[in-house]
């Protein structure tokens, strides 16, 4: 894939996103696919950005018992898309069974299996005080990644600010996807662990998922070339 990062579809409707793409012309261009959309479009939308060529990923962030994960994983693997998710907080074995579900019902086999560590909604704070985790943040963030890189996926989804150290503990070729990008001027809405593109990449961030400092800004296409200008001069 030759561009940098994701634009999520953060819409309501599948007609929403048709009206967002052919008004900026964005067709092609590789998009996030959410459970808003996902679940109200299904399979459909799936395919209408298949049919125009965009790279998908499938951004479901699983979590439920293994064998679950593993059949929902199967029929998620014949949509062909580029990514798919699960939580690394459901445990090795949860991992492993989602990896057999996409292999095994794969119709093409560079389907990427990702797992999200913390969320970039979630802070230090969070951590300690909702969800007794009493671990240093970047330290959670390490210990799911390596989980994650034993249990046989392809890479995680983490902050930019921690992709660096993933890096060092899971090697150069364990990717890195990161949501929380934002241009240095746009509102951080409910992310907390954000950061800009350039700062993403002199991190070691793989691909970059990007969505309201596009979607929802007055020209999009302008801060659509913004960041990859950004990207490409880090």
């Amino acid at each position: 894939m030759d561009k940098p990062f994701f634009l999520a579809l953060d819409f309501r409707t599948g007609e929403d996103v048709k009206q967002f793409i052919e008004k900026n012309d964005f067709y092609g261009v590789p998009v996030k696919v959410g459970m808003e959309l996902f679940y109200r479009e299904g399979v459909s939308i799936i395919s209408w950005l298949k049919e125009h060529q965009h790279p998908i990923f499938l951004d479901l962030k699983l979590h439920d018992i293994p064998t679950t994960v593993e059949k929902a994983m199967y029929n998620l693997a014949g949509l062909g898309v580029d990514i798919v998710n699960v939580h690394a907080s459901g445990g090795s074995e949860m991992i492993r069974a989602a990896k057999r579900g996409l292999e095994s019902g794969a119709i093409q086999q560079s389907t990427k299996l990702i797992a999200v560590t913390v969320l970039t909604s979630m802070d230090q704070q969070t951590l300690e005080n909702e969800l007794y985790i009493n671990q240093k943040l970047d330290e959670a963030v390490a210990r799911l990644a390596e989980l994650t890189k034993k249990s046989g996926a392809d890479g995680v989804v983490c902050s930019a600010h921690e992709a660096g150290m993933i890096k060092e503990v899971c090697g150069e070729d364990f990717l890195t996807v990161t949501p929380g990008i934002r241009l240095a001027e746009s509102n951080a809405n409910d992310q907390k662990r954000i950061a800009t593109p350039s700062f993403a990449k002199q991190n070691g961030a793989d691909y970059l998922v990007i969505g309201r400092s596009i979607t929802q800004a007055e020209n999009p296409k302008r801060n659509y070339l913004r960041v990859l200008e950004e990207w490409n001069n880090a």
